[in-house]
């Protein structure tokens, strides 16, 4: 078992779901569906590539602002 951090943003009518560390993205119209959907393209990737060339230990990005002119 791996946890992967994943960012989700609204699009239009859909919600936009990605996994920076794999560089995985996906999409719902729904919140529940876009984290169904980057799950399943998470372990399509983890299938297809493996995670050898991966840390270990799993990235804990750190979330803040930056304000800009």
């Amino acid at each position: 078992m791996r946890s992967f951090a994943v960012s989700v943003v609204p699009e239009g009518k859909f919600f936009v779901a990605r996994c920076a560390e794999l560089d995985v993205t996906s999409q719902g119209e729904t919140l529940p569906e876009a984290l169904a959907n980057i799950k399943e393209a998470i372990e399509c990737y983890i299938e297809s590539f493996g995670l050898d060339d991966l840390p270990e230990s799993p990235v804990k990005p750190l979330w803040t602002t930056v304000e800009v002119r």
